[in-house]
This record gives C-alpha cells, sequence and structure tokens, in this order.
C-alpha cells in the first residue's frame, strides 16, 4: 500500500486532495478487503475528520462509494462495461459479460412528444412508437429504457416481445431503417422517484442519464433516454496524445 502524502502549500483544499489520491488507490485495486474508516483515514493522512469526512462525502455523490446499514462505506464495483464513443447495445454489453440480459416492458404504445419530434426533426402532432422497458441483468435491476421511433417506421414493433431481444434487433428483422451514426450525452443524476423505486436505489444513490439521437445515413431515426444505475455500469473512453484538443486563451484574455 502506497500512500501520497497531501501537500498543504498547495492551492488545492485538503479535502480534494485527499479525493483525487483515494481515487487512486481505488483504481489501482486496493480495498478490497474493505474500504477504511473515517478514523483510519484521519490518521494515515493526518487530517481532520471533517476533510475525511467531505472527500468521502463527494466519492459518495459520484457513484465510487456508498455507506450500507451495517457495514459502513464500502466500494462499489461495476459489474458492466462500455466504450463511449461506439454504436452499442445494452442487450449484448449484458450478454457478453455472461449474465442474462432481460426486460420488462412498461409501456408498448403509440404517442405524441414533442421532445421526441424536436430531436427527430418531425412535426409536434407525429405519432411514435414508445418502447418503455426496466432491463434486467440477471435478476437485478440495471436501466430504465424510453426509445420514441417515429410510427411510419416501427409501428411493427408493437406486436413483438421484448422480454429478451434488442431493439436494433427487431428493427432489422422488420427492415426498419436501424442507427449506424448520431450522437450521446451522459450526465450524472440522481433519478426521480420513480425510477428510484424501479431501480431499487435510494434518494442518495447516483446513476447515469444517458441521451442517444440515432440516425440512418445522416436521417434521425431514434430517440433515446436511459437511466442507468451508477453502481452496475460504467463508460469508459480511448485516447491519445495526438487527438487531444489544446485550449488557448483568446486575444482579449490574453
Amino acid at each position: 500500500m502506497t500512500i501520497n502524502p497531501l501537500d498543504r502549500s498547495s492551492p488545492m483544499p485538503l479535502w480534494a486532495q485527499l479525493e483525487v489520491e483515494l481515487r487512486r488507490r481505488l483504481e489501482s485495486g486496493e480495498f478490497e478487503g474493505g474500504f477504511p474508516t473515517d478514523l483510519q483515514l484521519t490518521e494515515a493522512y493526518e487530517v481532520s475528520r471533517h476533510t475525511v469526512r467531505e472527500a468521502v462525502r463527494h466519492l459518495n455523490k459520484t457513484g465510487v462509494l456508498k455507506r450500507e446499514r451495517g457495514r459502513g462505506t464500502v466500494v462499489n464495483r461495476s459489474e458492466f462495461e462500455q466504450s463511449l464513443g461506439t454504436l452499442y447495445s445494452l442487450f449484448q454489453s449484458v450478454e457478453s459479460a455472461g449474465v442474462e440480459q432481460t426486460s420488462k416492458v412498461l409501456r408498448l404504445e403509440t404517442v405524441t412528444d414533442t421532445v421526441a419530434a424536436s430531436q427527430l426533426e418531425l412535426p409536434e402532432d407525429s405519432e411514435f412508437v414508445l418502447l418503455e422497458r426496466l432491463r434486467m441483468a440477471g435478476s437485478a435491476p440495471l436501466a430504465v429504457d424510453r426509445a420514441w421511433l417515429p410510427a411510419s417506421l416501427a409501428e411493427a414493433l408493437l406486436d413483438v416481445d421484448f422480454s429478451r431481444t434488442a431493439l436494433y434487433d427487431e428493427l432489422a428483422k422488420l427492415g426498419a431503417p436501424v442507427p449506424n451514426q448520431g450522437w450521446e450525452r451522459l450526465t450524472p443524476i440522481l433519478p426521480s422517484a420513480g425510477d428510484r423505486k424501479r431501480l431499487g436505489l435510494t434518494k442518495s444513490d447516483a446513476a447515469f442519464f444517458l441521451e442517444r439521437r440515432g440516425c440512418r445515413d445522416g436521417v434521425p431515426v431514434e430517440w433515446r433516454t436511459t437511466v442507468i444505475r451508477g453502481d452496475r455500469y460504467r463508460f469508459v473512453t480511448d485516447w491519445s496524445a495526438g487527438s487531444r484538443t489544446e485550449l488557448r486563451p483568446s486575444a482579449s484574455s490574453a
């Protein structure tokens, strides 16, 4: 175990330095046997208990740690991992980890939706097929997934059994356009009361909110939002120094 001392001459607050240090140790695989108590961290880093609690609070807030009754602070170990910047299937991500992915269909119906219409560049009164599912990994809830597709393209989906299949696979079977490009936005959130209940989360448990607009050869065909448990899923990305973008001050701020 390597403990890096905190820099008391740094302008960065001690709690923020401690948070960075604890993240480093977590990522290196430490704490498999259990996360240290506040007192142990106070003594190891020679800081106040307030400093420790603030660092741990931020790690709890971002889903890295969580407090459990009777166990104290424990480490969240993500079970599933997905690369950013790729068109992926949640179904395939879970199944490739050797876990059965099933769904409980909450809604499968024709609706109008102004947000979906705006995202898919259609009139506000356009009809969409809404597929709302509680996605399960094994026997435990993983995500609440909502997808809107133009009814003119996807109305036949209303007869599909989505208990154990992927949306894109079903679109392909119907000869409907399957997204091959688009964009996604990932935001950490505290879910709504309804989604918390569906996912088995507490009020303080963090989750990912994923928005996706899928296009087929430049034409928008899918608007999707997904609330994913932050303690069971994580997103990763690869990068290289050659692909970075340098931020330079403008002339007015030089």
